[in-house]
């Protein structure tokens, strides 16, 4: 009740927008915990975890590794906090995601790590992140994929084979509301991969409804990022037609709605499972579906936030 009369409070946006402007006037670098960074970039302040709650979170995984017969492959996606530091202004406190990402690695030896840290870092002058939302671009999503693909022995698309579509560039995302600013520019949001015969079914309420790669409707309103498949839903299978590829489970969050398009060339089915929302059992869903591999993937901040890691083991 509090956080919803907190959001609907009266005059809310324009209040925040006031806040922002008058600490901008007075010299100051961050609002309600977003920073106001080089490139007319806004960038989530990113605190120390709670260690405990990792280390739990990373047992779960390993735990969940340890009771599967098909493999598995295991990493943890850095944000703009991490990659971009650089553009943080002076002094302005940030933990290491760094440290994070190396325990991450040890704790889990029975699973395949996904190096992402490495291609964002090589790529970092790119527009991989959006500057005003959490998420990864579609390149940034592309660069990530690339890294997946090689943890998992595959071969990854080349970017270059696909042109780039902008469908909007006037997304303003997350950070953006939260910030109060109002003085950036907005972001685009691009893509590569076609949705030409690639079936979705989404399932929203437990019940199967068609879906699709991109929705474009979303494209009309503020949540632009729902673009990809539609936004948060507890579960959502993807089939591509190559009827000789192997079929992926990947227990994950948002970032993935990007990322989907590129692993559409690579896999036969793309099982989306978002154990937020989805508490039934992933090893029976395992076995009921004929999974060929999983992928466990998540951003930092979204991993050590939420303790719902426990229904891997379910």
């Amino acid at each position: 009740f509090e956080t919803y009369t907190t959001d609907q409070f009266v005059g809310r946006d324009g209040w925040i927008a006031l806040k922002s402007t008058t600490e901008r006037v007075l010299g100051k670098k961050e609002n309600n915990n977003v920073y106001f960074a080089a490139g007319d970039t806004l960038i989530s302040r990113f605190d120390e975890p709670d260690g405990e709650k990792v280390t739990n979170n990373l047992n779960y995984v390993n735990n969940f590794v340890e009771n599967v017969d098909i493999p598995v492959t295991f990493s943890l996606i850095p944000t703009q906090a991490c990659i971009w530091a650089d553009r943080l202004p002076a002094g302005a406190p940030n933990a290491s995601q760094t440290a994070i990402l190396e325990q991450a690695k040890a704790a889990v030896p029975g699973a395949s790590w996904a190096d992402l840290y490495t291609p964002l870092w090589e790529h970092k002058g790119e527009d991989i992140f959006y500057r005003t939302d959490h998420h990864w671009t579609s390149l940034g999503a592309y660069y990530g994929y690339t890294a997946l693909m090689e943890a998992m022995g595959m071969e990854p698309v080349d970017l270059a084979d696909y042109e780039r579509t902008t469908v909007t560039d006037q997304f303003y995302g997350t950070i953006f509301s939260a910030s109060g600013v109002r003085w950036v520019a907005p972001d685009r949001i691009d893509t590569y991969i076609p949705a030409d015969g690639v079936k979705v079914t989404s399932y929203f309420d437990g019940t199967p409804s068609q879906g699709s790669l991109y929705v474009d409707s979303y494209l009309e309103v503020k949540d632009k990022y729902s673009y990809f498949l539609g936004g948060v839903q507890p579960l959502c299978v993807v089939e591509t037609g190559l009827t000789d590829a192997p079929r992926l489970l990947l227990i994950r969050d948002s970032y993935s709605d990007s990322l989907t398009p590129f692993l559409t060339q690579s896999f036969s089915q793309i099982h989306l499972f978002d154990p937020r929302y989805n508490l039934s059992s992933i090893q029976g869903y395992i076995q009921d579906n004929g999974i060929d591999a999983v992928a466990v993937l998540y951003s930092i901040p979204n991993y050590i936030a939420d303790e719902y890691q426990f229904v891997l083991s379910r």
